[in-house]
């Protein structure tokens, strides 16, 4: 195995899309279940500690808590325990090396600290467009388009996120709703007794706003939990949206995406405003972190890649998610220069672009 290249382990990573980390302290069922995407656990004797990610814990998490590598999986619980919430959070979110994080804070706000508690790091927040719906629906159809209107050109958020892929697919239409068509699908939201928002006019219709305001729109694509159907979140379904998106300019970013994210990397390449990265595929392919990280870079250009953790709950998640790209992308790199397909000039550059730079010109952050 190839040391880490100097410069990809000194990285000051910004996480482009990440959640908050749980209050509470966690048993085992209760770490389990936040493991990975996965509904539940410990049924018909399994357990996601015998998984990629799992494993992954034991032997790169348990050092950090003065554990023995691969250590059982109920010592590390007793020990995370032990530790208490604040203190493991610290400890993992410190040994990530990220700088900046953007924040969706639209799940379990009540049970989740910004990471930025724990670290002093800079952090952003990304405002998830179904949530400003479901708050704004209360008052009623009529008036619903400006006040969504107006709720974005107030946001602090730095960019917007839409999870259509679990409400209604990504297979979008191009075409702006007009206020009319709007009002029309609240009206049948509304009749059918509110809730969630969960209606392809919506999904477009906030989507378009966000972008009118210039604020980078983050999808998720692929992998996610079971209430995802997943072949209704590939990213090629968008192709319609991205292509009457694309004059204005506001970049479009792909989240996750596994495992399309070699459809990702296409999209990237051909649609000037469209961006894509691996998300939390990252940590949970675990030791194979390598080989899907060339394929997500097999033609994507290195300036519309990014790294992202999508943490949950859980601080080892920003641990390993940092971790295992780092591990990947040097192997990315090295593999290159051996090829002589670059030199190393040309890998400090691409590191810096996928690490950081290509996050903060996106998003303006700088």
């Amino acid at each position: 195995m190839d040391p880490l290249l100097p410069y990809v382990a000194e990285l000051n990573l910004v996480d482009h899309h990440c959640h908050g980390v749980l209050r509470d302290d966690l048993d085992r069922t209760g770490f389990e279940e936040m493991l990975t995407e996965a509904d539940t656990v410990s049924r018909w004797g399994t357990s996601l500690f015998d998984s990629s990610v799992g494993f992954a814990v034991r032997r790169w998490c348990a050092p950090l808590l003065d554990l023995p590598a691969h250590v059982r999986p109920d010592e590390y619980i007793a020990r995370r325990r032990s530790l208490g919430a604040a203190e493991v959070n610290r400890a993992f979110l410190v040994a990530s090396g990220i700088s900046t994080f953007l924040v969706d804070g639209g799940l379990w706000p009540e049970r989740l600290h910004g990471p930025s508690v724990f670290t002093g790091s800079r952090e952003l927040a990304v405002v998830r467009l179904e949530r400003l719906a479901e708050e704004v629906i209360i008052e009623g159809a009529t008036g619903f388009p400006d006040r969504v209107r107006r709720a974005l050109e107030s946001t602090p958020a730095v960019a917007a996120k839409s999870i259509a892929a679990y409400r209604v697919g990504l297979e979008l239409s191009g075409e702006r709703p007009s206020d009319g068509e709007v009002v029309a699908a609240c009206e049948r939201w509304l009749a059918a007794g509110g809730g969630r928002c969960a209606d392809e006019v919506l999904s477009r219709f906030l989507v378009w706003e966000a972008l009118d305001r210039g604020l980078p729109v983050q999808f998720h694509v692929g992998y996610g939990d079971r209430d995802l159907a997943l072949h209704r979140a590939d990213p090629s379904l968008l192709t319609d949206l991205l292509r009457a998106t694309e004059h204005l300019g506001v970049p479009i970013m792909l989240l996750h995406n596994y495992p399309f994210h070699r459809s990702a990397g296409y999209l990237a390449q051909v649609f000037p405003h469209v961006f894509a990265d691996l998300g939390l595929a990252t940590h949970t392919v675990g030791h194979q972190a390598s080989r899907v990280l060339a394929e997500a870079l097999e033609i994507v250009p290195f300036g519309k890649f990014l790294f992202s953790t999508d943490a949950f709950g859980l601080a080892e998640l920003y641990h390993l998610g940092a971790l295992f790209f780092r591990r990947a992308l040097s192997d990315f790199l090295q593999a290159g220069m051996r090829r002589q397909a670059f030199g190393e000039a040309d890998a400090v550059r691409i590191s810096h672009l996928i690490g950081s730079e290509n996050a903060r010109r996106a998003y303006r952050l700088d």
